[in-house]
């Protein structure tokens, strides 16, 4: 029985050629896309999942009650984890972590690394095990360093290299180590990652030593293990004495500066995050939150390609029932029932399905590199092929083939003998759901079209938005070599300042955007200011700054070097001026202490200096080239911008002839901040075109179906007089006012999702009504065009034949 059920399956597959390899073509689209964003998104969510403790590992911050609302911030002291351990039960392990690049040098070889400065307790909290050298502790001495594999095979070309020793440069401070570990290469799912790992106190005297007891100054994030028992919730009530004890200071000038206490009536709340969702982390009003909106959004995606796919095949299925009638009368004369009649359709749906998958599995498998290419992403099948999914992805094939495959056959089984004895196929009962199910398939299409339009409309304009400095014409690059900072922005201006096409030259100790190198760091700097706590971004610059990237001087001026006094100068923005509240900023002095203070001497214009998801905060601008200041910039002409760059290319490997130049324009380091929202554009395109083109195989599909069961209306109208026009038009009206009925109910929907979306952005686009109406314009266009063929062919055919199926 079995075997004759396969062979008429495959008879009857082969036999409607061509509806097969539609259903088989929409299909295996469908699982091959479906496959690779859902591997995206699982890739995302997987984060930090390889770690054995990773049900009690938390990153410990706190929510800061400030006069402009509370402020969460992961930044913690030097003694605060020590403190934290001793005075609050609970810590099971505890950890301090600063991740930093450094210069690495052995022999002639000078390479630019991250190197993670910890506790011993970093390698039992987490599970980054070593698997050559001290196992236990692998930087139980100060002068021991942890690499990784890869970083072995960089720095020496070989992983058999204990007892070997590496000098390392970090802050201008030069030490050398000996290799007491060799680390397992961290999982492309790790958020911390490093090449080395050095003793947390082998840092910079600025970095450390000369914070050793001093709780204002915050500088690295702190991460602990709670001790078994203990939930995050009565750790962090356990901890309000700890705050008291340590930040009575602070929440005393909170309360003066008019900041509202929390619900419990506390200024400083210390809060636990879990480190599996550390990748996800955001702030949203000082409580650190897990945002998955972008891997749920990428996996419903997913599931409303496989559903338009399964319309179709369901449409498809219907449209073609009607050639097979006469052989279900047969088989129900010959006494077959319903649940035989069934399992012979369902297992031809079956079949189908089966192909599909194996087709769009291999699709997926031979576009995966192109795929991690497009969306900039490390996700492989085997990073995320485990028991769970594997069994989570059957079941969901299963359920898929049961609701498309067994719609049409328990359809096509309840007919009745003489009704299907005389080829009739009565569905008008039915339409509804197949109405609805089109209406269902063309909003998916309208919303994800919609969702385009407005999210190319976003990043068009961040990406052309006026920043307030130069970001086409200036050239910013790392100063990693081993020479220092200051000695290097001298060498750079004397081969540099000669040269056509070079402008200014200037330097900072943070850069504009993101660049090459992928590091950037946040200051900020409090003090008190005639009586009230004031915070600001704190930013260390060379002369020539404002000038050199374009900032506006509105008020005062920028540092100068005919003025010595500038050492002790400040340059301002307008947000700043406006927290100090000074009619005259220039008239203002900053205490940073009792023997130090800045004259304000000018105020610049609010510029962009963090990321498009931020509003301008304060920014203070310190004169100090003879610290380090880690980034220069350099100024080019319009003209032969290209060739200026390949100037300043070849003034740094003449300098620096072994450190890898960084170099990049501001417009592309802007470029690389919005590396979120050109992600979520294409994967939003990418499934509107697919959505729509599925869309369009199961239209051509109900088409076929609606021709097929108005042919005798086609040629009785035509005998009576009836153009091809009024036919095509007949045929056709139906469908548009379905079109219709989706824009009506997906444009409401569209711009109430992109509205919610675009309040995440300070700086957004206006939504209109015009980008919603060229989504339904498009989608109805498209839509006559995929219907024209079949409507066209059916309006020209000759009456007669017409009036023959009857």
């Amino acid at each position: 029985m079995n075997k004759n059920y396969l062979k008429i399956a495959f008879r009857n597959l082969w036999k409607n050629l061509t509806f097969t390899s539609l259903n088989i073509l929409g299909l295996t689209i469908a699982f091959g896309v479906a496959i690779l964003l859902s591997t995206y998104a699982l890739f995302q969510l997987s984060y930090d999942e390889f770690h054995e403790n990773k049900d009690s590992i938390y990153q410990v911050y706190s929510t800061d009650q400030l006069p402009d609302g509370p402020e969460g911030d992961v930044s913690k002291s030097i003694p605060f984890a020590g403190a934290l351990q001793e005075e609050v039960p609970g810590v099971e392990k505890i950890t301090r972590f600063n991740g930093r690049g450094v210069l690495v040098l052995n022999g002639d070889k000078q390479l630019t690394m991250t190197a993670a400065y910890v506790d011993p307790d970093f390698f039992s909290i987490f599970s980054f095990p070593a698997i050559k050298g001290e196992k236990n502790n692998p930087i139980g001495k100060k002068s021991s360093v942890a690499i990784s594999e890869a970083a072995a095979n960089k720095i020496f070309g070989h992983t058999d290299v204990l007892g070997e020793s590496i000098r390392v440069i970090t802050e201008g401070k030069e030490s050398p180590f000996t290799v007491s570990a060799i680390i397992e290469d961290m999982p492309d799912q790790s958020s911390i990652k490093f090449d080395l790992a050095l003793d947390f106190t082998n840092q910079s005297d600025f970095s450390y030593a000369d914070n050793i007891g001093d709780w204002d100054k915050e500088n690295h994030e702190v991460y602990m293990q709670l001790a078994k028992g203990v939930t995050p919730q009565q750790f962090e009530k356990s901890t309000e004495a700890f705050t008291v004890a340590h930040y009575a200071d602070d929440m005393a000038a909170a309360k003066r500066d008019g900041a509202q206490p929390n619900a419990e009536g506390n200024y400083i709340q210390i809060r636990l995050f879990p480190v599996a969702d550390i990748s996800l982390a955001e702030f949203k009003n000082g409580i650190a939150t897990a945002n998955k909106t972008m891997p749920f959004l990428v996996l419903g995606i997913s599931f409303l390609i496989i559903f338009i796919a399964s319309v179709n095949f369901i449409n498809m299925s219907i449209a073609k029932s009607t050639q097979r009638l006469r052989e279900i009368g047969m088989r129900k004369t010959l006494g077959a029932g319903k649940s035989q009649l069934f399992f012979q359709f369902w297992g031809e749906s079956i079949l189908v399905f089966i192909i599909s998958v194996a087709l769009g599995m291999l699709i997926a498998l031979a576009l995966m590199d192109p795929f991690k290419t497009l969306f900039n992403t490390q996700a492989t099948f085997s990073s995320i092929a485990t028991p769970e999914i594997l069994t989570g992805f059957i079941f969901v094939l299963l359920l898929i083939t049961l609701i498309a495959g067994g719609y049409p056959a328990l359809l096509l089984s309840k007919l009745g003998t003489i009704q299907a004895l005389k080829g009739k196929l009565k569905l008008s009962g039915k339409n509804r759901v197949r109405d609805f199910l089109m209406v269902l398939q063309f909003g998916i299409a309208i919303l994800l079209i919609s969702g385009t339009f407005v999210l190319h409309n976003q990043l068009e304009f961040m990406r052309t938005k006026d920043l307030g400095f130069n970001k086409e014409q200036v050239v910013a690059f790392a100063l990693n070599g081993k020479q220092n900072d200051t000695r290097t922005m001298q060498l750079l201006r004397d081969e540099l300042e000669d040269k056509p096409g070079i402008l200014q030259i200037t330097a900072a100790n943070n850069i504009l955007g993101l660049g090459k190198d992928g590091s950037r760091s946040t200051s900020v700097l409090g003090f008190e200011y005639k009586g009230r706590n004031v915070y600001t971004n704190m930013l260390f610059v060379d002369y020539d700054y404002s000038e050199t990237i374009g900032l506006e001087v509105i008020q005062g001026r920028s540092f100068d070097r005919k003025y010595a006094t500038d050492s002790l100068s400040v340059v301002i923005n307008e947000a700043m001026a406006r927290t100090i509240q000074e009619e005259n900023p220039l008239n203002a002095r900053i205490y940073l202490d009792d023997s130090l203070s800045f004259s304000v001497i000018g105020v610049v214009k609010d510029y962009n200096f963090q990321d498009l998801d931020n509003t301008i905060e304060p920014i203070t601008l310190f004169l100090n080239p003879e610290r380090s200041t880690r980034y220069a910039y350099v100024k080019v002409s319009p003209k032969n911008a290209t060739t200026s760059f390949e100037k300043i290319r070849a003034a740094w490997n003449k300098i620096e002839p072994n450190a890898e130049f960084t170099g990049s324009f501001l417009d592309e380091n802007i470029d690389r901040t919005l590396k979120r929202e050109r992600t979520m554009t294409t994967i939003i395109s990418s499934g509107a075109i697919i959505a729509i083109v599925l869309s369009c195989i199961g239209l051509f599909a109900i088409s076929l179906l609606i021709v097929a069961q108005r042919r005798k209306e086609i040629g009785i109208r035509k005998v009576v007089g009836a153009s091809v026009s009024t036919i095509t038009l007949m045929l056709t009206k139906d469908f548009l006012k379905l079109v219709g009925i989706s824009f009506l109910i997906a444009a409401p929907v569209a711009w109430w999702l992109m509205s919610k979306w675009l309040q995440e952005y300070p700086y957004k686009i206006e939504l209109n009504i015009w980008i919603f109406i060229a989504a339904g314009v498009l989608s109805a266009v498209i839509a006559v065009l995929t219907i024209s063929f079949k409507t066209i062919k059916a309006a020209l055919q000759n009456p007669v034949k017409s009036l023959k199926t009857e």
